[in-house]
């Protein structure tokens, strides 16, 4: 940042978004050491975390648009990640469900993953990766819910219910 205009380097905003291009390319590039992209990621936790859900449902929870779901979900078929099937309540409706080799699939994903945040935030303390991710949660459960007051329980200061992150894509790869 020698070059960087000290202005620059003062805001946070301009911090955060050369730091998310960084975070991304090494989210990208490590997703495709395991044959892998960033959409695949959303899908194959969404469906581990929360079952069997449609492909409507699957682009809301992993805030991707319908025709991005379809295509991620048909590669994920392909490579016999996922199962689709007709919903047996509403045939134009399809369920998608995670199969045995996708769990495997994410566990290879969330090791490449933690490599990247290792990568990512190395000259961080255990406390510091704690506390940054603690204060971008905050930020952004702000701008996602209109400015949401946090409250404190039991000593602890938390939002509730969860933030809902929408059209965040730090790791999104076409």
């Amino acid at each position: 940042m020698e070059e960087t205009p000290a202005r620059l380097v003062a805001k946070p905003s301009w911090l955060v978004t050369q730091l998310a291009v960084h975070a991304h390319r090494l989210a990208s590039d490590s997703f495709g050491e395991v044959g892998a992209r960033g959409y695949h990621y959303r899908i194959l936790a969404a469906l581990d975390e929360f079952g069997a859900a449609s492909q409507a449902e699957l682009g809301r929870r992993c805030n991707m648009d319908r025709s991005d779901v379809v295509a991620a979900i048909n590669e994920l078929v392909g490579q016999g990640f996922v199962e689709r099937t007709p919903d047996p309540d509403d045939r134009r409706r399809n369920i998608v469900t995670l199969t045995e080799a996708g769990k495997g699939q994410l566990r290879r994903m969330d090791q490449a993953l933690e490599k990247v945040q290792d990568d990512l935030l190395g000259p961080l303390s255990a406390e510091d990766r704690n506390e940054l991710t603690r204060l971008l949660t905050r930020l952004l459960a702000h701008h996602q819910r209109g400015g949401r007051a946090w409250s404190t329980a039991g000593g602890a200061r938390h939002i509730s219910p969860q933030p809902v992150i929408r059209r965040a894509t730090p790791f999104r790869s076409r």
